[in-house]
């Protein structure tokens, strides 16, 4: 965050720069008024430069095995130019290594998630899938496993047929 401030910045000193040092080459016949306008609109273009090329600047440094399942646009009314395209704002990347079966159960799979925000922490949390019957469960405190591959405490969640998550878990490993 503080490297994309500081690249705003330098953009904007930088398109004020430019405009001053044009404006003395023609002999001072430009308006004033020109420099700071200059300066704000290459903030400006840097800042959704930033914020487009998010997205793909993180999924490139995502590690071996992490694959991008789902991903979440915005759209904002004091950014009017995402209503013509939208920016990915948010994402869940499944780790495919992190995938396990169980030997009596063997249409669950069970998966890391990793959820990725533009300005926030990325959290972790692991994902029970059923395949068989489409359907997961988020793994928190309270959900125990039994001998025979019975989960107990899980909050399962019924997902369309096409649910990005199950769709990968089940696709993979």
């Amino acid at each position: 965050m503080f490297v994309e401030l500081i690249a705003t910045i330098v953009a904007g000193a930088a398109a004020a720069g430019l405009v001053l040092l044009i404006n003395r080459a023609l002999g001072g016949k430009m308006p004033r008024w020109l420099a700071p306008v200059m300066a704000g609109v290459a903030m400006l273009a840097a800042t959704i430069s930033n914020e487009y090329g998010w997205f793909e600047r993180t999924k490139e440094t995502l590690p071996d095995g992490l694959v991008v399942a789902h991903t979440v646009e915005n759209k904002a009314v004091y950014r009017p130019w995402t209503y013509l395209v939208p920016y990915v704002e948010r994402f869940v990347a499944i780790d495919t290594f992190s995938i396990q079966t169980h030997t009596s159960q063997p249409g669950m799979k069970l998966a890391e998630a990793y959820f990725f925000g533009r300005w926030s922490t990325v959290n972790k949390l692991p994902v029970l899938t059923d395949c068989v019957d489409t359907r997961r469960a988020a793994l928190i405190d309270g959900v125990t496993f039994e001998v025979d591959g019975v989960v107990e405490g899980a909050e399962w969640v019924d997902v369309p047929d096409d649910d990005p998550l199950v769709s990968t878990i089940c696709g993979a490993g």
